[in-house]
């Protein structure tokens, strides 16, 4: 039996530029706990008026509101681009996966199986990947591209900013060894966890991808490989090196610029 109605709770509503910020907290089947997320959701300009959906998934150590703390206008932007934004919390390091080695870190299952549902039917959302985006900094970079490349029947769009891509060359960085194993000793739960292996899957035009990083970010190296990889795929897709590091300066920027490109597939899709 469903759970979500009475563990549906709103901890508080703030008016901001005409769209309200819900901070909400449901309940995971798949990892017995309560998650938080905030919900930004645009004004209604229109009875029974539904909205696309863009997933903002937060780095190493953040939670479900750093993306708001980092970029606070993203309230004007749900307004704006008449989009719904919804910030889930992905705990401290969980890289937005199943983990192999510790069956509490669930959260790929979590995303897709509860937390999608969950807004599709609390919400006024569009109810199609075609209105369904995904974006995330960091190790949210990372999550957005494998849950998009892995459930391309729940996304038709993902982005990442200054995403950890190809994890491989940091064994020992962000307790990834926690949710993986040693990669000494557990090779093949890196590999097929890594995004940089997963774009083989994908065929053009399944997702409409976005990345980019900063030239001074430690992430560039493995950036430019999964550009090259995907332009050698014959995938299209949108890559952007701009000045900046791996920082709130920088990926406030370029949310931005990732939600113009959101809204304008999203436009693409109700045109046709």
């Amino acid at each position: 039996m469903k759970k979500w109605l009475s563990l549906f709770v709103f901890i508080s509503i703030v008016n901001f530029s005409y769209a309200s910020i819900d901070t909400v907290a449901i309940f995971s089947n798949s990892m017995h706990k309560q998650v938080k997320l905030l919900v930004i959701k645009p004004d209604l300009c229109a009875p029974n008026q539904k909205f696309p959906v863009v997933y903002l998934l937060h780095g190493y150590s953040g939670n479900y509101r750093s993306w708001l703390k980092d970029a606070p206008a993203l309230a004007q932007k749900a307004n704006e681009f008449q989009t719904i934004l919804v910030m889930p919390d992905g705990g401290y390091n969980s890289w937005y996966l199943d983990s192999p080695v510790d069956s509490t870190y669930r959260y790929e299952t979590f995303m897709i199986k509860e937390l999608v549902p969950f807004i599709d039917e609390k919400f006024p959302t569009i109810n199609s990947p075609f209105f369904r985006a995904i974006t995330g900094l960091s190790m949210g970079g990372h999550g957005a591209f494998y849950l998009a490349i892995k459930h391309k029947d729940v996304f038709g769009e993902a982005g990442s900013v200054c995403g950890g891509v190809d994890i491989r060359p940091f064994p020992n960085s962000w307790d990834m060894a926690k949710i993986l194993g040693s990669q000494a000793s557990n090779t093949a739960n890196w590999e097929k966890n890594t995004v940089i292996n997963l774009v083989d899957s994908l065929k053009n035009g399944e997702l409409q991808l976005i990345f980019d990083c900063g030239v001074e970010d430690f992430f560039l190296t493995v950036n430019r490989a999964l550009h090259v990889k995907l332009s050698n795929n014959k995938v299209a897709h949108d890559y952007i090196e701009r000045p900046g590091t791996h920082n709130a300066a920088y990926w406030r920027n370029s949310i931005d610029y990732q939600l113009l490109f959101f809204s304008k597939c999203f436009k693409n899709k109700t045109e046709l």
